[in-house]
């Protein structure tokens, strides 16, 4: 029997050729003709259609066979649903099987060699192949970040792998989809950084797109899906309810809020039916919106005097909204919801009594709220939500035909398209992104939704209910995960800290227009935490020991930290606690004792010689006449009271390449005594502005371990386990002390300095 393929292309040549004699005769002839001619050919194509289904997967023992479009001799003949041609490939590229290595898949340790990645960049004007490679190593490698990068000697193979399974039983291997994986023998040392900062996937695919899972026999799950000009609301919808639908408690309960938690009564929402201010219904489902306003005037503030007009029916009107706050009023409604939390609209904006009442109960509007629009592909509130209207049209999805295979780069993951954004740089939009449940992303790349159990996006095939086995590559790769941790149940000491470090490190990177801000903007986070952990409440205003009361980036680090500053750390290691009893003022003004854990230095046997006659601290709680300070002028909340030790030493800022480019702190050296025989005796940050003085107090904290570096060793000898001290730099004004920076100084410069005994009052 005639092959299916031939006789397609004799039909589709007689049609051609009857489309050419056709070109002859009067438009109304050709009409008619065409109406028959084509009839009669759908017919033919049709039968032979149904014919060729019946026979194809019957092999003539009566056993199972493949799809004769798989094989590889058709490959490059097959003919285009979209009518695009297969791209031209380099001699390499043309010898590649691609249907057999997503069939049968290819491991690592085999992958097929293509040459070196600059000659594949070279090729990626003339061969579709390597423009997709190209494409691929560009865009994860941030290459266009290091154009004087030398990529010489980096070898490039072409792997195949499962992506992962959607459907329970889990089909056979050959049922699942595969993607094709660049592998490169090394990758640059100078990229890791920034692949780090960029959460940059490390990984290499390139994905087979979902209209071509019919050539596999494979349902189109985790293929590819083109992403349009606009955003598909009604795919959009059809994520909220998988969530809903599937995901029960982990996407409905929120760890740090009760049971019967409800909205203040003070709490509005704009209801975008009657298109007003109201105040939040009891349990009212809502949405809310994060954005950045971009130093958009006053002009669309809801305000004292406009207040009671945005309170009746049609008091709303959009046409004096910007773009971003347009845009979501109109996707709400289209989600078939009502009410949506919107900052500027929900909140009177001169009124310090109600702008403030809302701040602190954010933490209980962003865990409320069912959903979040995140418009974080602009840089104001003037912009668009991308990709919601024509005419916004986002970075186009880069598709190449390759022997017959309509082939894709997958768009970024959350976290890495977030990352490239002007909202994830802001300090206000932080809270926002880690204490909502439900995520919708307008990125300038696609759409994205994450809820505490899932991702989905726009040009991945990923839609269907979470089950035990299954898997996908968007799985754990979102932006918000604050809110998956800690686990419920088991909210220890250890958990909060770790919660609580990363948030800060995570927050302070970001920037605020009004610095005055640094402890509003991260209050709903600090009151989850607080709530969760059953916790006291914050101090206000934050003291000088606090990270808020300095500029610049937090960055938890050990010791290391005093040798350069860098972006890589394990922690804070205490090898010693050195005070005894802490004590912090209360919100009443009362001293209270604070429940802190010791640490206790451990030796291996024996102890070296130099640590026989340690550094010893102040022991026993404090007689309660000296926790006041001055019975005429009462301690400010958040005082912290303890017993040291308190010592003078010379500074010096230390010499480095590096230094011009700190902007806020930077490394100086401690010395022994102003003389110039002073030694070197330790390393402190600084900050920058004001200028530090020649010579600082410093406070004994607690006791750590020594990288090299950060003392003067030919004087002090080697380090051994626990001979640096942990101090603080303070200054004094009328007996109170402030945090002026954190060093470490050797134990032995310590105790030769005749340092003494001091109660410090630390605000």
């Amino acid at each position: 029997m005639q092959s299916l393929q031939s006789i397609q292309i004799s039909l589709l040549t007689a049609s051609a050729r009857c489309l050419q004699a056709l070109s002859l005769v009067s438009a109304h002839e050709l009409a008619l003709a065409g109406g028959l001619g084509g009839g009669a050919l759908g017919i033919s194509v049709f039968w032979l259609l149904v014919v060729h289904k019946r026979k194809k997967n019957i092999a003539p023992d009566g056993t199972s066979k493949s799809d004769h479009l798989l094989q590889h001799d058709q490959a490059r003949n097959d003919l285009q649903r979209d009518g695009t041609p297969n791209a031209p490939l380099c001699s390499v590229c043309a010898e590649l099987d691609l249907r057999h290595l997503l069939l049968e898949e290819v491991l690592k340790e085999n992958a097929i060699p293509l040459g070196s990645l600059s000659s594949i960049l070279q090729k990626s004007d003339q061969c579709g192949f390597c423009r997709l490679v190209s494409l691929v190593v560009r865009r994860t490698w941030l290459l266009d970040k290091f154009p004087d990068l030398d990529l010489s000697g980096i070898e490039c193979g072409l792997f195949s792998m499962e992506t992962g399974c959607l459907r329970e039983p889990r089909p056979e291997p050959k049922q699942l989809c595969h993607r094709l994986v660049i592998d490169t023998s090394t990758r640059p040392r100078e990229i890791y950084s920034a692949l780090i900062a960029a959460h940059s996937a490390l990984t290499l695919p390139i994905q087979v797109m979902e209209e071509d899972t019919f050539k596999f026999d494979r349902p189109t799950d985790l293929h590819g899906r083109r992403v349009g000009d606009t955003v598909d609301v009604g795919l959009v919808k059809k994520w909220i309810e998988l969530c809903e639908e599937g995901h029960g408690d982990i996407c409905e309960k929120v760890w740090w809020m009760a049971s019967d938690r409800r909205l203040p009564e003070f709490i509005r929402m704009v209801d975008v039916v009657s298109m007003a201010v109201v105040p939040a219904p009891l349990a009212c489902r809502y949405a809310a919106l994060s954005y950045l306003w971009g130093g958009i005037g006053a002009e669309y503030w809801t305000t004292k005097d406009n207040i009671g007009e945005r309170s009746a029916p049609g008091g709303l009107n959009t046409a004096n909204f910007p773009d971003t706050i347009t845009d979501s009023i109109q996707l709400v409604r289209q989600l078939g919801e009502r009410y949506i939390w919107i900052d500027t609209l929900c909140i009177v904006q001169d009124d310090l009594e109600d702008k403030m009442s809302q701040i602190h109960a954010m933490d209980l509007i962003y865990g409320e709220s069912y959903f979040t629009i995140y418009a974080a592909g602009g840089t104001s509130a003037r912009d668009p939500l991308p990709g919601y209207r024509p005419g916004t049209r986002r970075r186009e999805q880069h598709i190449e035909v390759v022997q017959g295979l309509h082939l894709s780069v997958p768009l970024p993951m959350p976290m890495e398209a977030l990352t490239q954004s002007a909202w994830s740089t802001r300090g206000w939009t932080y809270q926002e992104l880690t204490l909502f449940r439900r995520r919708i992303y307008f990125t300038r790349h696609q759409v994205y939704f994450e809820c505490r159990h899932d991702i989905f996006c726009e040009d991945v095939v990923t839609e269907s209910k979470r089950l035990a086995s299954s898997s996908q590559p968007l799985r754990y790769r979102g932006a918000g995960n604050f809110t998956r941790l800690p686990k419920p149940g088991n909210l220890d000491t250890d958990q909060y800290m770790s919660s609580y470090m990363g948030a800060i490190a995570d927050y302070t990177r970001r920037h605020l227009t009004v610095e005055s801000d640094i402890v509003d903007a991260i209050t709903a986070l600090t009151n989850a935490l607080a709530k969760g952990f059953e916790l006291g409440g914050g101090t206000s205003p934050w003291p000088s020991w606090a990270w808020a009361a300095w500029r610049g980036a937090v960055h938890y680090q050990g010791e290391a930290l005093y040798t350069s500053i860098t972006f890589y750390s394990t922690g804070p290691v205490v090898a010693e606690t050195l005070i005894d009893v802490w004590y912090i003022v209360d919100g009443n003004g009362v001293p209270a004792q604070l429940d802190v854990r010791r640490i206790s230095r451990a030796f291996k046997l024996p102890k070296p010689q130099a640590a026989m006659n340690p550094y010893s601290s102040p022991q026993g709680i404090l007689d309660p006449s000296h926790l006041t300070l001055d019975i005429h002028r009462p301690l400010e909340p958040g005082t912290l009271i303890f017993c040291t030790t308190s010592s003078r030493f010379s500074i010096a800022r230390r010499e480095h390449e590096e230094s011009s480019l700190r902007f806020y702190h930077d490394l100086f050296n401690i010395l022994s005594s102003p003389s110039s025989t002073s030694t070197w005796v330790g390393t402190v940050i600084l900050p920058l502005d004001p200028s530090p003085p020649d010579s600082l107090e410093f406070i004994v904290l607690s006791r750590t371990s020594a990288p090299t570096g950060v003392y003067d060793e030919e004087n002090f000898g080697k380090s051994y386990h626990g001979c640096m001290l942990y101090v603080m730099a303070v200054s004094q004004n009328e007996g109170l002390m402030e945090r002026v920076g954190l060093g470490i100084i050797h134990e032995t410069a310590w105790i030769a300095s005749d340092a003494q005994e001091k109660v410090v009052f630390l605000r």
